[in-house]
C-alpha cells in the first residue's frame, strides 16, 4: 500500500492518500477515513459507501 501526504498552499499536510488494490482511499489528517475512489468501476464514494461522483473525485471529500 503506497500513501502519499495531500498539503494546503501553505505547506500543511491535511490528508493522505493510500491505493489498495484498485481503491483509492483519501483519510484527512487525523487518519480518519473520509471516501474512496474505485478505478474498476469509475466512481468515488464517501465514508458510508454513498456514490458521490462518477470519476475520480476523492479530493473533493476533503473539506
Amino acid at each position: 500500500m503506497s500513501k502519499e501526504k495531500v498539503q494546503d498552499y501553505t505547506g500543511k499536510i491535511i490528508g493522505w492518500i493510500e491505493w489498495s488494490g484498485n481503491k483509492k482511499w483519501l483519510s484527512d489528517f487525523y487518519g480518519k477515513r473520509l471516501g474512496y475512489y474505485d478505478s474498476s468501476l469509475n466512481k468515488t464514494f464517501d465514508f458510508y459507501g454513498r456514490q458521490v461522483a462518477q470519476g475520480d473525485c476523492v479530493m473533493m471529500l476533503l473539506r
